[in-house]
């Protein structure tokens, strides 16, 4: 069996924040979301990220939505609260509000649209993890942010005693391996077609959208790969391709194909808030589809 360092479990959940057919927080949907993502072989759960419409929730919906899944699935399951604005003062304000409502870590994406350069970059994450006591996941996904956590100033803040993980989005194979090979930084793949080319290289494990939705078919690569049978995970990697093409990759965000797939499947999810908008009844149908080939073959053993 392959040991790594995972400090919040190996298949961490990205979960949607359910609502309800009038666009509040959908707290008992939540809790029944997130009992069912653990149960289904998620062993860490990301909340408030941009999946979870982070940029649309206010911060008493944060603040309740980390308190109600923390009393749905007890104390045991590490609960990593996405944190991450474009300003500082807010973030850490997050941060600490997300300590006292029961997480275990704070996921920090960098600043967005105002594009600091590195050494703001750098000050800004050490300023978030000196007011803490969480560990911190750096989120590194320029696609979406416009600017890089470039490796030097990832190995930099490598040094920082409450900065341990990365969730990595950057598709930059090359860096991450030369920040894995200089640091003990943990690393999860934050792109589901990455899970098992980032875990051949080193990471932990992965941060996945479409676990929302087959958490055991993701978890199952994980295990497979760790039991030493790379043909089994990149059977399975291959399996959830389609699935992931029709979710992350088409022109609709994550969050709006995910949702609509929960809710052809009645489970907690509810609408998406405005700017987005839900998916078309064909695209719904198409992600019902691929769902159903899977389970017809069943999760791995």
């Amino acid at each position: 069996m392959r040991q790594r360092n995972a400090p919040f479990g190996r298949t961490l959940c990205a979960m949607v924040t359910p609502f309800t057919s009038a666009g509040t927080l959908d707290v008992d949907g939540a809790a029944r979301l997130a009992t069912r993502l653990v149960a289904g072989g998620c062993d860490g759960l990301v909340l408030n990220g941009t999946t979870g419409e982070s940029p649309t929730t206010t911060d008493a919906e944060k603040r309740e939505l980390i308190a109600t899944v923390r009393s749905a699935v007890g104390p045991a399951v590490p609960l990593v609260a996405g944190v991450g604005t474009a300003d500082t003062r807010h973030t850490v304000e997050l941060t600490l509000a997300a300590e006292k409502a029961g997480a275990d870590a704070a996921l920090v994406v960098t600043p967005y649209y105002s594009r600091p350069q590195q050494a703001a970059v750098e000050a800004h994450f050490r300023q978030i993890a000196d007011a803490t006591g969480l560990p911190l996941i750096l989120y590194d996904i320029p696609g979406r942010t416009g600017t890089r956590i470039a490796p030097p100033t990832m190995i930099r803040l490598a040094e920082h005693p409450r900065i341990i993980a990365v969730k990595d989005c950057s598709y930059d194979f090359l860096g991450t391996q030369k920040v894995l090979a200089e640091t003990e930084l943990a690393y999860y793949a934050g792109c589901d077609e990455h899970i098992l080319p980032l875990c051949a290289v080193g990471a932990a494990g992965c941060v996945s959208t479409i676990a929302n939705v087959v958490p055991g078919e993701v978890a199952g690569i994980l295990t497979a790969f760790d039991a030493g049978d790379t043909a089994l995970a990149a059977e399975l990697q291959s399996r959830l391709t389609p699935l992931i093409e029709a979710m992350m990759a088409s022109d609709l965000p994550g969050t709006v194909t995910t949702k609509a797939l929960l809710n052809a499947l009645n489970l907690p999810a509810g609408p998406v808030r405005a700017p987005l908008l839900a998916a078309d009844a064909e695209t719904t149908a198409n992600l019902l589809a691929l769902y159903e080939a899977l389970a017809a073959i069943g999760c791995p053993p």
